[in-house]
């Protein structure tokens, strides 16, 4: 069943929420704004929990415990992540638009998303080894192909 399609955000049980992250690893990287401009801007620098092959995070269900300022999606606040990639599932939905066509649900696996660049996989450095994050600012995070 494809309850993405049935059924609205608000509407989704808790593993149906859970199921529409595609593990892409782009709301792990960190971000920079602007002060003058508010203009958002990705690096390549990583959360020290995400694994750079496989997009996920390795502590995902007590990742607070490792990093008190990770984000959850929820439907209280997806309104205000503006942040999140385009390319993003909960943010497709919000923004009444359909999952893309390479998303795991669709496809079946990680693999497609991989093949067309849309996650971090093999593209990121931890967050711990970079000095400067203005030294890792990249514009592939915000590649979207539908």
């Amino acid at each position: 069943m494809e309850f993405w399609k049935e059924k609205t955000l608000a509407q989704m049980n808790t593993s149906e929420w859970e199921s529409l992250c595609d593990g892409c690893g782009k709301c792990c990287l960190n971000k920079i704004i602007d002060d003058d401009t508010e203009e958002l801007y990705y690096t390549n620098a990583a959360c020290k929990l995400l694994d750079s092959h496989e997009g996920h995070c390795t502590h995902y269900s007590n990742r607070f415990d490792f990093v008190p300022s990770c984000t959850q999606v929820t439907m209280d606040n997806i309104a205000e992540l503006t942040w999140l990639p385009d390319s993003c599932a909960y943010r497709r939905l919000y923004l009444g638009k359909s999952l893309p066509s390479w998303h795991p649900l669709i496809t079946g696996s990680k693999t497609q998303m991989h093949q067309n660049g849309m996650s971090t996989q093999d593209k990121i450095i931890c967050e711990t080894r970079v000095k400067y994050l203005e030294d890792h600012i990249v514009i592939w995070p915000m590649r979207n192909l539908d």
